[in-house]
């Protein structure tokens, strides 16, 4: 059967439905991304409150970002869905190092959505809060040698052993992340208060213990031998309580992907 041919006011008529679709299927989607997008884990900065209170509490004034000294906070963009603006850190590409010494992040905060200390009326994640206020390496040889956090902001866990260098009996030469990578770290033998690039500092290690060597927090993680059922041994990173969770460990592994990453707002159990 032939089919009348349209008239243009026809057309005009049709093209504007399937607009109007569009845009109403537009408009449906930019409402459900946020949520879909929303739920993946930020690693926030440090003193952060739980996930709810900090998005409720944050003005993402930029001011955390702005004081950062190994610009280690970014502010989330539209993927980030409800979390648009807020700050986070992505540890892969710029762990915390607390170059900073006194946590200048919390210091700059003007709304209370990064604390040293928690209000009493704000509940705690079990397996968050520190046994101790965490040492922080570069200061152990001062009259104050602890960073003033109550609460980690994640934990590393080794996820990918098999892996690991240190796993498989290997040591490590070179530049970390190779000489294109732009992350920084604080190296107390070159400078302790200007961090460098990772590519500027190369290694020569029999053993690979970067995850251990560079982490900021004295005892946080160490390499452990275990001794396994057929009898051989075999040496591992292992994560200890004070971890508060900053990342470098994830920074510095040479790697790729990673074996070692920080699970955000994760807790801690033995």
């Amino acid at each position: 059967m032939n089919r009348k041919p349209m008239t243009r006011q026809e057309r005009r008529r049709w093209l504007r439905t399937v607009l109007l679709a569009g845009g109403v299927l537009g408009a449906a989607l930019s409402g459900w991304l946020p949520v879909a997008y929303g739920q993946k884990k930020r690693l926030r900065p440090p003193g952060a409150l739980d996930e709810k209170d900090f998005l409720a509490s944050c003005i993402k004034c930029g001011q955390c970002v702005q004081v950062c000294p190994v610009q280690a906070i970014k502010l989330a963009d539209l993927v980030d869905g409800f979390g648009v603006g807020v700050p986070f850190i992505d540890a892969r590409d710029q762990a915390c190092d607390f170059s900073c010494d006194a946590v200048q992040c919390i210091l700059a905060c003007p709304t209370g959505a990064l604390v040293y200390q928690k209000p009493g009326f704000l509940g705690t994640r079990s397996g968050a809060p520190l046994a101790a206020k965490p040492v922080l390496k570069a200061k152990a040889k001062d009259p104050e040698p602890t960073l003033n956090l109550k609460e980690r902001i994640g934990v590393a866990r080794l996820n990918r052993p098999e892996a690991c260098l240190a796993v498989q009996g290997k040591g490590f030469k070179g530049q970390a992340r190779g000489a294109g990578f732009t992350g920084k770290l604080r190296y107390m033998e070159v400078d302790r208060w200007k961090p460098i690039r990772v590519s500027e500092h190369p290694y020569d290690l029999k053993e690979c213990d970067l995850c251990v060597r560079e982490c900021p927090v004295e005892k946080a993680i160490s390499i452990e031998t275990f001794t396994l059922p057929d009898g051989r041994t075999r040496r591992q990173p292992v994560v200890h309580e004070p971890c508060v969770g900053c990342g470098v460990c994830e920074m510095v592994c040479p790697v790729e992907p990673t074996c070692i990453t920080v699970e955000s707002r994760g807790v801690f159990s033995t």
